[in-house]
Parts: C-alpha cells; sequence; structure tokens
C-alpha cells in the first residue's frame, strides 16, 4: 500500500463531527468510521445513539440545537462537521449556526428543501447536499434507459456511464469526433473483461463497451438521445 505523507496521514484521520444518526448522518458516519476518521456522533434520542455505541469512535447524547451542548463538544477543535438532522428544519438550522458560531473550517449539512438549503447557505455553511432531489435527478435520467448511472454537480456539470452510440461504434474518438459535436468529453473506456482505461484519441470504441463521459448535463442529454 502506497505510503501516505503526513498531511495527508493528517487530513485523513481527523477527526469529524457527525450531529444526526438518521438514516443519512448515520449512513455518513459509518462511512467516515470506515474510512479511517475519528467520528464522534451526537443524536438527541438516547435509544438511537445507543445503537451505534461500537460503530463510531464516541457517541454524544445531546441537543446540538443547544449552543451549550455544541460549547460541552469543543466543536472549536473539529476541521470538518456533518449536519444530518433531517427531522427538524429549525434543529437543523440552530445546530448549523452553533457550528458555524464555533468556527468549524468545513460544514456539510443536510437541506430538507430549497428554502431550508437557502437559509443554511446563508449562515454560512459550506456545503449544503439535497439528497432526495439529487437521488429523484439522478433516477429521472435513468429512467429511459439510456445512462447506466449519472452524478451531477453544482455547476450543471455532470460525470455519466453509458453505452456509446451508434456513431462511435467501430470508430477511433478522434475519428467519431464526439468532443467537438457534443461538447463533451469521453473519459474512460471499459471494454468486457478489462478494467478501466484512460480515452485517448486512438482509443476504437466497440457496441461492447461502456464509456465514462463528462460535460455539462444539457449538452450530455443531447448526446445521450442519440441512437
Amino acid at each position: 500500500m502506497p505510503r501516505r505523507t503526513a498531511v495527508a496521514k493528517k487530513l485523513y484521520e481527523d477527526d469529524v463531527l457527525v450531529i444526526g444518526l438518521g438514516r443519512f448522518g448515520g449512513a455518513v458516519a459509518i462511512e467516515l468510521q470506515k474510512l479511517g476518521h475519528h467520528v464522534v456522533a451526537v443524536e438527541r434520542d438516547p435509544q438511537l445513539a445507543e445503537s451505534f455505541l461500537g460503530k463510531v469512535t464516541r457517541i454524544v447524547q445531546a441537543d446540538a440545537s443547544q449552543p451549550q451542548s455544541v460549547a460541552n463538544l469543543k466543536a472549536r477543535s473539529f476541521q470538518i462537521a456533518v449536519v444530518g438532522i433531517g427531522s427538524s428544519v429549525e434543529a437543523s438550522v440552530l445546530c448549523a449556526m452553533n457550528l458555524v458560531d464555533a468556527g468549524i473550517p468545513t460544514i456539510w449539512a443536510k437541506a430538507l428543501s430549497p428554502e431550508h438549503a437557502r437559509i443554511l447557505d446563508r449562515i454560512g455553511v459550506h456545503h449544503v447536499i439535497s439528497p432526495e432531489a439529487d437521488s429523484g435527478r439522478r433516477v429521472a435520467h435513468l429512467l429511459n434507459g439510456k445512462l447506466m448511472d449519472y452524478i451531477e454537480f453544482d455547476d450543471g456539470f455532470a460525470i455519466v456511464k453509458m453505452k456509446p452510440p451508434q456513431e462511435a461504434i467501430g470508430f477511433t474518438l478522434q475519428q467519431s469526433a464526439i468532443r467537438s459535436k457534443y461538447g463533451v468529453t469521453v473519459v474512460g473506456v471499459k471494454s468486457p473483461n478489462s478494467d478501466f482505461t484512460y480515452a485517448v484519441p486512438e482509443t476504437k470504441v466497440t457496441a461492447h463497451d461502456t464509456l465514462i463521459v463528462s460535460g455539462p448535463t444539457d449538452l450530455l442529454d443531447r448526446l445521450a438521445s442519440r441512437p
């Protein structure tokens, strides 16, 4: 295994504060713990908090919407915090405000609605996540069967996994000119029984290949609509 530098190791193993252990927050906490972070999880419900014993580094049963509770956690010592509260917009906002006031450098928070997302953004949350809306958009793009996977970013940019359009089959990427025709980039190609490889102009595409393509969402949709 490659040896991590001291800086990379520090970032990788920094303690992370996760508040709210519902489906979203609980999944984040457990996955961060698996990735090597020391996770301190905060949950108001005592029974739910108890169910996470042994799954993360430390469990604290507290109401993080109260400033004193956040102060008792010594929140200022954390570099990263995640607000996963999904039962109350008010509790989520108050908790996020307490973390912003504590000066945590990087705060992620789940939004329950577009209005909730705007509030979180305005009070200083660095990364606002809307998992239900994101999942809905992803499913909409996958329903027509043209795309095999779809990941969209905040700036109208996406990466998709798709079968090649008919016009690319049997040609190299340079010959089919997908990039100049559609304004998107074929990043990688996977042939059957082979690993993904980075795409180059000389890469020849077959009907059995899978493409990884990146670009603006509207242009990707245009490519996906091709036969």
